[in-house]
């Protein structure tokens, strides 16, 4: 007979364990005002806070906190990421904050409404967007 087999899938959503680890890694800094930065990809979301001089103080993903494959690009994944931003931010006492967004992605409007939702004032919004002026060269005519 032998012992019966569970198998359990990977990648079914928010690994608590991982979210418990990003929030105990202390930030020996101290900043109250600071710059979120929101990179929403068709594939992941990511989000980094930084200074106002632009050094990187707390960065996080979907994919850090355990989504994968499809689900990391969830708006549900972006608003975890918006959302620990936002604890470890107050934590080290952030009080207002200047959001860029880049990307075209699902999680572009739920990151920023669950790092607001944190109690953080948000003093601007810029989208950063990159756009091509021209693109790549276009393919040369075929010839038969």
């Amino acid at each position: 007979m032998g012992k019966k087999r569970i198998i359990r899938k990977s990648g079914r959503g928010l690994d608590q364990g991982r979210k418990e680890r990003a929030l105990a890694k202390s930030v020996k800094r101290h900043i109250e005002k600071g710059v979120l930065h929101i990179e929403a990809t068709f594939n992941n979301t990511k989000a980094t806070l930084t200074d106002e001089k632009g050094s990187a103080v707390i960065s996080s993903s979907a994919g850090a906190l355990g989504f994968s494959g499809a689900r990391k690009s969830t708006p549900y994944a972006a608003a975890k990421v918006g959302e620990l931003i936002g604890e470890k931010g107050a934590s080290i006492g952030l009080k207002e904050a200047v959001v860029i967004i880049r990307g075209v992605g699902a999680g572009r409007e739920s990151a920023l409404r669950a790092f607001a939702g944190k109690g953080i004032a948000i003093k601007s919004i810029k989208d950063a967007t990159p756009i091509p002026h021209n693109g790549p060269r276009p393919p040369k005519p075929r010839r038969v």
